[in-house]
């Protein structure tokens, strides 16, 4: 498996603490069935101001201590970036840190409480540069909590989405996971991450939401956690999930179902 967001980069943000930690980490998430990582620590003005330059550096510093303790991972760069008005800027000035540094993929999270009216444009002149948003986490902000279906312009528009884990297995509560199946089911999903930050409560592993995937569908785990991340680091665009067919409490498929069923129908 490939793990596309993990705060693995030691003393960066509020994830390893050290480098002892960083290898703990990575230990656990090679035990754990995962052969690489892309490290993404908290880009965030004025509380976690990563340059692109300082997360690089990292990322070979790291590399480097993997191979001394014959640690087998493999890790990529990359940066979880809080939506900010200036990301557009960023890129454009090679300033802003993509998955695997192809330029192609920007992982976003937003704001735990709410979704800043600037989205939608800052979404569209990311567009704009050839770069695709990835949505970190939509299961766990507030307002996709109170209202899922909010989610639904964004994919519309070209971003992809990426699920956390531990939302799946019930490590935040029940309403994030019952938020999260509703998206793996509904093809929300192109990828599962663990955005672990340390060995702790949100350690570094795969296996359990790999299992509960494709324990709904068949392959869907390994799409979610092996190929599509890897389709990324060759440059290619990832597949779209598949929807689960699932009924509804009246025993009428949902509507996020019959919508994402019609549009795969259709082409």
């Amino acid at each position: 498996m490939i793990d596309l967001h993990i705060h693995i980069l030691p003393g960066m943000d509020d994830g390893s603490r050290d480098m002892e930690e960083s290898l703990k980490m990575a230990r656990c998430a090679v035990a754990s069935g995962i052969k690489a990582v892309v490290a993404t620590p908290h880009v965030m003005t004025g509380l976690y101001n990563n340059t692109r330059e300082k997360i690089l550096d990292a990322v070979q510093e790291l590399r480097s201590q993997l191979k001394d303790n014959n640690i087998p991972m493999k890790v990529y760069p990359g940066a979880e970036y809080m939506l900010d008005p200036e990301i557009p800027r960023w890129l454009k000035e090679c300033q802003a840190l993509t998955l695997y540094d192809e330029g192609k993929y920007l992982l976003v999270e937003f704001p735990t409480t709410d979704i800043p009216i600037y989205a939608v444009q800052t979404f569209f002149e990311i567009a704009l540069q050839g770069v695709t948003p990835v949505i970190a986490h939509p299961e766990r902000n507030g307002i996709f909590l109170e209202d899922p279906d909010k989610l639904l312009p964004f994919i519309e528009r070209g971003a992809l989405c990426q699920g956390t884990a531990g939302s799946l297995t019930g490590l935040f509560g029940s309403r994030v996971q019952e938020v999260a199946l509703d998206y793996l089911l509904d093809g929300c999903y192109h990828f599962i991450s663990s955005d672990a930050h340390g060995i702790g409560g949100r350690f570094p592993d795969l296996s359990e939401a790999f299992r509960i995937a494709e324990g709904y569908s068949a392959g869907l785990g390994e799409l979610l956690t092996k190929d599509n991340p890897e389709f990324l680091l060759k440059g290619r665009a990832p597949i779209r999930p598949p929807v689960v067919e699932k009924l509804s409490d009246k025993g009428k498929l949902s509507f996020w179902n019959r919508l994402w069923r019609k549009k795969i129908t259709l082409g």
